[in-house]
């Protein structure tokens, strides 16, 4: 349970930071008791019976998520991302490169792309954001997941969370955070997307506890996002602890009420995987929140596309077990080739070289950041004109 304390004392000591825990119309990490959110999840339930009563709804929550975070006072983008690409390397299957592209003037997105070598007309691609650590991008696990997703035939950006890895414009407990990183991820999005070799239509997005925020919120608000597979977030009663997930008022209004589940059922009927774990606050997943989705999706006969995965007997990561199924969930959804991947009696991912993250960084003293970068929360605000 080391990384879930580490992640809430994290938590405390942002909202402690920014105040933003006196607002009203927050909720914030252990917002409900576990008894009291099954006991709201049912009053949900009954704020809706068919699709036209449940698409009400969602426009609701979805509007509540993009006003909550002030996604429409960001500033009007020309759609240059400007991207810095560097060490491009040649591995088992797959192409890893450096790369940094501009979120709005000033601002930079950094990470890694991943690339199959195999020659392909059209591929996938496939957003991965990481969860709390303090190099979390350049971690075994990222680059084995990012990895053997291209070597399947996807392209993957691996990219940090601000005030994390290379992102150190700002600090984590920016009052915006939450802004900040669903901004960023939607200008990844619309980065592969703009790329001649993806195809449009095979668009998913998977990452891990604080990157399982990312991707059902993103997921939630942009239906460019095809297939989702958040990893060891969705809660009935949990919000997020850090202020990137919960330090903006985006699950409460004046008028409505709703919680993680509501948004990630927002992803229906595109495919989504919920994968679930014993030892966090995904462990009712299998009888409170998956039936709930599991309902929302019968609503478009769509019943097949959405799945849970719980390990009772894990706990809160994005290991082997955990990987595995989301390559297999990706691969069919994404029509990826799980056939390039080794298989004995379990898959194979010894063919990935694990890098040093001196390796993986973009920016060093022989390339470094580009002298209009923004430095510093307060000159982040003043620029977006959110002080």
């Amino acid at each position: 349970m080391k990384t879930i304390k580490y992640f809430m004392s994290l938590v405390f000591i942002c909202f402690i930071l920014t105040g933003y825990g006196q607002d009203s119309m927050l909720c914030q990490g252990y917002h409900w008791t576990e008894d009291e959110a099954n006991l709201i999840m049912k009053k949900f339930a009954m704020k809706w019976d068919d699709i036209d009563s449940w698409e009400r709804r969602a426009e609701i929550i979805k509007q509540g998520i993009i006003q909550g975070m002030k996604l429409e006072q960001m500033p009007g983008i020309n759609g240059e991302f400007n991207p810095i690409i560097k060490n491009t390397r040649i591995m088992d299957g797959y192409i890893v490169e450096n790369i940094a592209i501009e979120s709005f003037p000033g601002f930079y997105i950094t990470g890694n792309l991943y690339r199959p070598t195999r020659k392909q007309e059209k591929q996938a691609a496939i957003l991965c954001p990481h969860g709390h650590k303090k190099d979390k991008r350049f971690t075994d696990d990222v680059q084995i997941r990012s990895a053997v997703l291209a070597r399947m035939g996807a392209m993957v950006f691996a990219y940090d969370m601000v005030g994390f890895g290379e992102s150190l414009q700002v600090s984590h407990d920016i009052p915006i955070a939450l802004l900040l990183q669903t901004w960023n991820s939607r200008r990844v999005l619309e980065y592969l997307l703009a790329h001649p070799d993806v195809d449009s239509n095979r668009i998913g997005m998977t990452g891990g506890s604080g990157g399982g925020t990312q991707t059902f919120i993103l997921t939630a608000i942009d239906d460019r996002i095809k297939v989702s597979v958040p990893v060891v977030q969705v809660s009935a009663h949990f919000f997020g602890g850090c202020i990137c997930e919960s330090g903006m008022p985006i699950h409460k209004s004046d008028h409505h009420q709703t919680n993680n589940v509501e948004i990630a059922a927002l992803c229906a009927p595109r495919p989504l995987l919920l994968i679930s774990n014993g030892a966090d606050w995904t462990r009712n997943t299998p009888c409170i929140e998956y039936p709930y989705i599991q309902r929302v999706y019968s609503l478009y006969n769509a019943e097949h596309k959405v799945e849970n995965v719980h390990l009772p007997a894990e706990k809160h990561d994005y290991g082997y077990s955990k990987r595995t199924v989301a390559y297999n969930f990706l691969a069919h959804h994404l029509q990826l080739n799980i056939g390039s991947i080794p298989y004995d009696n379990g898959y194979k991912e010894d063919f990935v070289t694990i890098l040093p993250k001196d390796d993986l960084r973009i920016f060093s003293q022989d390339n470094p950041i580009p002298a209009n970068a923004l430095n510093g929360n307060k000159a982040v605000m003043k620029y977006l004109k959110l002080d």
